[in-house]
């Protein structure tokens, strides 16, 4: 079974999600703008999600970590609980 394990920043707008993007590509520090301004609960570990199994998320979630690029933010990704900035420390 799949494995991955990624860090998420989740806001409630899409233009929030794309103003801290902008941040990031700037070289803005992920863990530190999860800690600000993250909705879900994992902000509060700069966004770390942990270890997950293909199929634990959301599908468009699921579809960014699985096969987008590793270490590279990705979004926004529209799910039913916001938009997120998502990036993938390793999959296995």
């Amino acid at each position: 079974m799949a494995t991955a394990s990624a860090c998420h920043i989740l806001v409630k707008t899409k233009a929030e999600a794309e103003s801290l993007k902008g941040k990031l590509d700037k070289g803005a520090d992920f863990y530190k703008l999860a800690k600000q301004f993250s909705t879900c609960p994992s902000g509060k570990k700069g966004g770390d999600l942990g270890e997950f199994r293909k199929g634990d998320m959301v599908p468009a979630f699921d579809r960014a970590v699985f096969s987008g690029p590793l270490l590279k933010v990705q979004g926004p990704i529209k799910t039913q609980f916001g938009f997120h900035l998502i990036k993938v420390l390793y999959r296995s």
